[in-house]
């Protein structure tokens, strides 16, 4: 009888959402993940007392706010991103793709936070690479610090028995996936391991106020590995981005319960480790002094950082009866989308032609205000005719072939301007009423065929 109910008792819940059922099945019924599924032990009702009260409740006014003041990490393009730097108590989860960066960067930020200020002691466990490894990285980056203290573990009792024992201020972990708790069962990695290993840290963090840096993996199409209640129970979630064969790496927060999450760093990885980048915009731009035709610049908002970047296309005759369409740094089916509009509107030649577009510096353009500098780049290869030097547009374009007004356009136009661009193509209306930048000549432009017609026409004389 005991078995019986005991197996009545048990069932199953889904990793991802909680989602429970009393038997087996392949695809959440909640959140419709596939194999996140999993047995749970017997569920027991208990009843909890009430105990004493170790930190009684105070007036809010009495709470002391200078225990959430964010420190500095000495990275100044991170402390960007965080919100400032890093709050004490603080866990912060930088999740990426393997080999992108993410341990270079995070032993940079121990080696300057150790640096910062005198005493400031800081805990680096890998548990991925040795002791010896990252010693040779750190050299390498010129990441030694005194205070800097490297731990290889992978057992989650060794790594708490650490922190007893050196009691830092900051703490980076390398990576939550490869510790493990012998007291839960399963390989290190999997959900129930993950959970309880960043549940502990957790804890540690907050009772301690140790701010925590959690290094956390990456799944085929992005996502971060492991249980989604990660990161709920985290307070900052930061996104490691970049081509595996450009130097820029973009670190933007996804998630941060300390500051705006629209805040984007910009870094240099190279052979000598990684450099914060203040200002990016010169890596998306062609070295060339000549106009070419098929060129056209743009100016993007990566959160609220205007980033001047230049879009290239080639147009070639076909030789197969379906054209090629190549595209590397801009999403796919929107630029599918502006050929159609191009074609359709502005009549230019484009349905049997191969068509390649890139984007300079490795940048990955994905606001639709670069839509018209895609359409420009296309139809100045077309019409084999450079545009004027010194110009640039943006805008987002609609099927009906029209120009729709984009967020931050002042910001944007004094971005362009700053960098010696006196020529610029917007959607009408964009101003608002105001004025353009001294010394930029701006053509409001309510359509794709008016835009393509002020930016090709042939030289007057």
């Amino acid at each position: 009888m005991a078995t019986k109910a005991s197996a009545r008792a048990s069932g199953f819940r889904c990793s991802e959402c909680g989602w429970s059922t009393v038997k087996w099945v392949g695809r959440c019924g909640e959140c419709q993940a596939w194999g996140s599924v999993s047995e749970v032990g017997a569920v027991t009702v208990r009843t909890t007392t009430a105990t004493r009260v170790e930190r009684p409740a105070v007036p809010i006014g009495q709470v002391d706010a200078r225990r959430a003041s964010a420190r500095s990490t000495g990275v100044a393009e991170f402390d960007r991103v965080l919100g400032g730097g890093l709050v004490p108590g603080a866990v912060v989860l930088v999740a990426g793709e393997p080999g992108i960066g993410k341990s270079t960067l995070l032993l940079d930020v121990a080696a300057r936070a150790a640096r910062q200020a005198e005493g400031r002691t800081v805990l680096y466990v890998t548990g991925e690479e040795s002791a010896a490894q990252v010693r040779t990285r750190a050299e390498r980056i010129e990441a030694m610090a005194r205070t800097l203290f490297l731990a290889s573990e992978t057992d989650l009792a060794m790594v708490l028995g650490q922190i007893e024992a050196v009691q830092p201020e900051l703490v980076v972990v390398d990576s939550v996936q490869t510790i493990s708790s012998g007291e839960v069962e399963g390989a290190a990695g999997n959900v129930s391991q993950v959970r309880e290993v960043a549940a502990s840290l957790i804890q540690v963090a907050k009772s301690r106020g140790i701010a925590t840096l959690l290094v956390g993996h990456v799944t085929k199409d992005g996502s971060i590995a492991g249980p989604r209640v990660l990161e709920h129970l985290v307070d900052v979630v930061v996104q490691f981005e970049g081509d595996r064969h450009s130097r820029l790496r973009l670190v933007r927060a996804v998630k941060n319960r300390y500051g705006p999450t629209d805040e984007v760093g910009c870094f240099d990885l190279s052979d000598v480790g990684i450099v914060g980048l203040p200002d990016p915009s010169g890596l998306f731009l062609s070295r060339g002094t000549l106009t070419v035709p098929g060129t056209c610049v743009t100016v993007t908002l990566e959160g609220r950082r205007p980033m001047v970047t230049e879009v290239q296309a080639l147009v070639a005759k076909s030789e197969i009866p379906t054209p090629r369409r190549a595209t590397s740094g801009l999403d796919s089916s929107r630029t599918a989308m502006i050929i159609a509009v191009l074609a359709r509107r502005a009549k230019a030649p484009v349905t049997n032609k191969d068509i390649y577009l890139s984007t300079v510096g490795g940048v990955r353009l994905s606001e639709p205000a670069s839509d018209l500098a895609v359409a420009l780049a296309m139809a100045s290869a077309v019409e084999d005719r450079a545009l004027p030097q010194g110009s640039m547009a943006f805008g987002e374009l609609g099927l009906a072939g029209e120009l729709r007004a984009v967020t931050g356009i002042p910001r944007r136009l004094a971005e362009a301007a700053r960098l010696g661009f006196h020529t610029a193509y917007v959607p009408a209306g964009g101003l608002g009423g105001g004025t353009a930048p001294q010394g930029m000549r701006v053509h409001e432009c309510p359509d794709l065929h008016s835009a393509v017609q002020a930016a090709l026409a042939p030289p007057h004389g």
